[in-house]
């Protein structure tokens, strides 16, 4: 058994990020540089948001609910990813791995839900601002966000406890740099071909679906927009959804492609590359997109800045 004398007979061997890299160790900094940033810039915003009172709105309550995710996220995979590396040891116990797959699935699948809950809440104040007030109220919007844990939380451990007892005859190597449904499914010499069908439908339901509600709400936004006289709302208006868009497309398009087409010949590779992009670098853009994009985050950064610096 590879990883240690001390591992046993159930442990996963995780081979890490792109194993065959030649400058692997500049690569770890890197991304352990990336998760900092995506760490700290998460943790601002839910400071900045939670700190000031004019933002104590749906929208913003709901955008300190996606990088509370991506915090909570990035710190699933990268500190084991980082441990596992520095120390040599790439063994996972069968409990942690099951531990890190869940947590990863119920935060994915919460994220799929509060950004389809942000498209929506801004449907609601561009399409029918009138109306805002009354739909969008702070209690549907605790409801929403409690049902978006709850309903990740649910998912995710149908998609952990069931994988995870699927038989294993040969090699217990997972070609990736951590715990996931897709690879974990490759090691089993069982047929689970009527799971991976489970997980595609699961996938039309979390993924596409929402993508496509989220698209459509964009749609009607623009073209609610296209038709304001005033040139100073259109801008705000465009500015928000564009922000959110471009967060979505980062989402989406490569758990899409992952999810939907996982069965397929994936080489490890791709694999890691998706996941890198989407459960990595993209928690650590959003809050870049989110800040420099909304003079409402700003403001409340330059008040913090300046109570920083009067104290």
């Amino acid at each position: 058994m590879v990883g240690g004398n001390a591992s046993s007979v159930t442990d996963f061997i995780l081979v890490g990020l792109f194993p065959e890299f030649q400058h692997s160790i500049v690569l770890n900094f890197v991304v352990i540089f990336i998760y900092i940033l995506a760490f700290l810039g998460n943790l601002l915003l839910i400071v900045l948001i939670w700190g000031d009172s004019q933002l104590h709105t749906p929208m913003y309550i709901l955008l300190s609910q996606l990088s509370l995710i991506d915090l909570t996220l990035t710190s699933t995979i990268v500190p084991k990813t980082a441990s596992n590396f520095f120390t040599g040891k790439r063994t996972i116990s069968w409990i942690g791995c099951g531990t890190q797959s869940f947590f990863f699935l119920m935060l994915g699948m919460s994220e799929c839900l509060i950004l389809t809950l942000m498209a929506y809440d801004r449907y609601v104040a561009v399409c029918i601002p009138l109306r805002y007030p009354t739909i969008m109220s702070p209690r549907f919007c605790l409801h929403m966000v409690a049902g978006c844990w709850i309903g990740g939380s649910i998912g995710s451990f149908i998609h952990t406890v069931y994988p995870m007892h699927f038989p294993i005859c040969g090699s217990r190597e997972i070609h990736h740099f951590f715990c996931e449904v897709p690879v974990l499914i490759k090691l089993s010499c069982e047929d689970t071909s009527v799971y991976q069908l489970v997980v595609v439908v699961t996938s039309i339901v979390l993924l596409v679906m929402p993508f496509s509600l989220i698209i459509a709400s964009y749609t009607l936004i623009f073209l609610t927009v296209l038709r304001m006289n005033s040139v100073k709302g259109r801008k705000k208006a465009l500015a928000t959804c564009s922000s959110h868009l471009t967060v979505v497309s980062l989402f989406f398009g490569p758990n899409i492609f992952i999810y939907m087409t996982f069965t397929s010949s994936h080489s490890p590779e791709q694999d890691q590359a998706l996941s890198l992009f989407s459960n990595i670098l993209t928690p650590m853009l959003n809050p870049l997109i989110y800040s420099l994009r909304n003079k409402e985050v700003v403001a409340a950064l330059m008040k913090l800045v300046g109570r920083c610096g009067v104290s």
